[in-house]
């Protein structure tokens, strides 16, 4: 502080003094340059976590989903068999305590066929992982229950609060239009009415709190336009089992899938028009309208998409890990700090604080700022 400033400073204490007015002082010495006035937030960082148990670090782990409870990071994978392939693979779990910075081990899943696409989603009580085959695990009893077998739908999963429901999939040269509900209460499935959506291999899609909204490319597996008479966005209602059909994105748009996500208004949705272009979009539910945002950062391949409740916190995938923050306000991208994350297939969860990412390797947890 120069001497002119602590000489007006001191005169000002005393006429503070006299007028009862104490809270001047620490106003003014903020003012007139005190070190909170010119300290800066702490840039956020991320935090690498402890070295995950033995049986689940491993470089040829494969098929990784994760889950949040509320309390704990529940992680599944899939161990190739000693030949490398999934004939004689094993699946192994565990479970990360933030608070704890703690590991433990969990029993592995039952055996499940591991070629297809797997999901996961916590239901409030137990992990429910669907795939071929569908399982539970509830982590106060430690213990897996295979589930009964789905009836269709095995692409994208999503839990509402009620019921696991799941829609499309497909493999090699197949795309499936089909999707089932499971009730855990029941401990049974129930098939969904017949949806108006083309089939998909890998639709995209988000729960809104009363309706799940999907989004299929509207081509095949050999890349061939599907009928327009076939629907490209719709909105599914399991309180009356019902389909409406919803505008559909632009045509150039969504050839490949992408990471959608709802930000209580809006599905924002990061999708692949080629292998190299990717778009972000917006869907209005009130208006039934599509809009461009700003282009997503080059090469970007979204893999994650989390709304934080500001923001929405983008992870791509491949070996070089590279995480981005969308600001729907300011429409605008932002570079996340590297991701200190190895290995070729990743993981992340959102805990409502933090981005927890892990990989067969290692794992890191990023916190926002603000």
């Amino acid at each position: 502080m120069s001497l002119a400033a602590e000489s007006l400073v001191k005169k000002l204490v005393v006429i503070a003094t006299l007028a009862g007015l104490g809270s001047a002082l620490a106003f003014l010495l903020v003012a007139c340059g005190g070190a909170d006035a010119t300290a800066k937030p702490r840039a956020a960082v991320w935090q690498a976590l402890p070295a995950p148990p033995a049986h689940l670090k491993s470089a040829r782990l494969a098929g990784l989903e994760s889950v949040w409870t509320g309390k704990e990071l529940i992680v599944v994978g899939v161990r190739p068999g000693p030949d490398g392939t999934f004939i004689k693979s094993t699946n192994v779990a565990a479970a990360y305590d933030p608070a704890k910075r703690s590991w433990r081990r969990l029993p592995g899943a039952p055996k499940m066929d591991n070629y297809c696409r797997r999901d996961a989603a916590w239901a409030g009580k137990e992990l429910l992982l669907w795939g071929c085959g569908q399982a539970a695990f509830n982590p106060s009893a430690n213990a897996w229950l295979m589930l009964p077998k789905a009836p269709a739908g095995e692409g994208f999963a999503a839990w509402t609060g009620r019921e696991l429901i799941g829609w499309g999939g497909g493999c090699c040269g197949d795309a499936w239009d089909g999707g089932s509900a499971y009730d855990p209460a029941a401990n049974s499935w129930r098939t969904l009415s017949r949806s108006p959506l083309a089939p998909s291999q890998g639709p995209i899609g988000a729960w809104t709190g009363h309706e799940l909204l999907l989004v299929v490319s509207g081509r095949s597996p050999e890349d061939k336009p599907y009928p327009t008479r076939l629907a490209r966005t719709a909105a599914y209602d399991p309180a009356t089992d019902t389909w409406t059909r919803l505008a559909a994105p632009p045509a150039d748009a969504l050839r490949s899938g992408g990471r959608a996500a709802w930000d209580g208004r809006e599905l924002i949705v990061i999708g692949n028009r080629s292998a190299r272009s990717h778009v972000a979009l917006a869907y209005d539910r009130a208006t039934n309208r599509w809009r461009r945002l700003a282009r997503p950062p080059q090469g970007l391949t979204p893999e994650s998409a989390f709304w934080t409740g500001r923001r929405l916190l983008v992870l791509g995938a491949g070996e070089s890990l590279r995480a981005f923050s969308y600001d729907p306000r300011a429409d605008r991208w932002t570079a996340l700090p590297p991701v200190p994350v190895r290995g070729s297939d990743q993981t992340a969860a959102w805990t409502g604080r933090q981005l927890i990412v892990l990989s067969s390797v290692d794992g890191a947890a990023f916190t926002p700022q603000g």
